[in-house]
């Protein structure tokens, strides 16, 4: 028991220190940028969240080490939490894209490295797995209301569509169920970040930041339409096949 309460406490440490880089970089953003209220709630509010919900995540799992993967994801979490508080803090003034940018594509070319990291050294996990595809789902979302702002409320369907597929599985259970590999699937959640942010930074005409951004949501109703139609599939042939004891009983009365 001691030991466990060890391994608890160290796991907690590294929880505490991803809320404090978190705040140790709203601190140097805020005065860099003159950022206002809503930034820095928004981002202390992302950092206390981030610390909160690990935090119980990691006391649920029972993991003795957090792992190299896993910090590789706090960081990223880190620098999404600044990318939050610098969305935030544009409906105020317009931010600085430039860093917003850099910002983005750090996190975006991490992702992935996690899992690299997780696989090399032994260290994969549920709670890694699910941790990165939190902080990835966060950062679509963010960057899809900052795009929104320049092309219309529609952009939403793209960082809200994950949710609300949440959202359903709490009606329809067949929806949790575990979806086969897909590279497809895979190559659609990894465009829509860069979309977003090729079309955030404005760097093409505003017809092309369109075109990239209905790609992004294409290609997502595509994904999720297609896995749920096998879902739903998968569900009715699971409840029409008879149960093992049903089919024992006719092979003996044959």
């Amino acid at each position: 028991m001691a030991l466990n309460n060890t391994y608890e406490a160290r796991l907690q440490q590294e929880t505490a220190v991803g809320a404090g880089v978190q705040i140790l970089l709203l601190a140097l953003l805020g005065p860099a940028i003159g950022m206002g209220p809503a930034g820095w709630l928004t981002g202390l509010a992302f950092a206390f969240a981030t610390w909160a919900v690990l935090s119980r995540a990691l006391h649920r799992s029972r993991l003795r080490s957090f792992g190299p993967a896993n910090r590789v994801t706090l960081g990223r979490a880190t620098l999404v939490g600044g990318v939050t508080a610098l969305v935030a803090d544009s409906f105020r003034s317009a931010p600085p894209v430039t860093l917003l940018v850099a910002l983005t594509a750090v996190a975006l070319l991490l992702d992935g490295v996690d899992g690299k990291v997780a696989r090399r050294t032994g260290t994969s996990s549920a709670l890694g797995a699910r941790f990165d595809m939190e902080v990835d789902a966060f950062l679509i979302l963010v960057l899809s209301v900052y795009v929104s702002t320049q092309l219309g409320p529609w952009v939403l369907l793209i960082g809200g569509m994950r949710y609300a597929f949440v959202a359903a599985a709490r009606v329809a259970p067949w929806l949790t169920a575990p979806l086969p590999p897909s590279f497809a699937r895979k190559t659609v959640a990894a465009i829509q970040g860069v979309c977003l942010l090729v079309a955030g930074a404005e760097l093409l005409p505003g017809p092309a930041n369109l075109a990239i951004t209905l790609l992004a949501l294409g290609s997502l109703v595509w994904s999720f339409g297609r896995d749920v139609l096998w879902l739903w599939r998968n569900s009715r042939t699971t409840v029409e096949e008879p149960a093992p004891e049903l089919r024992v009983l006719e092979l003996a009365t044959r």
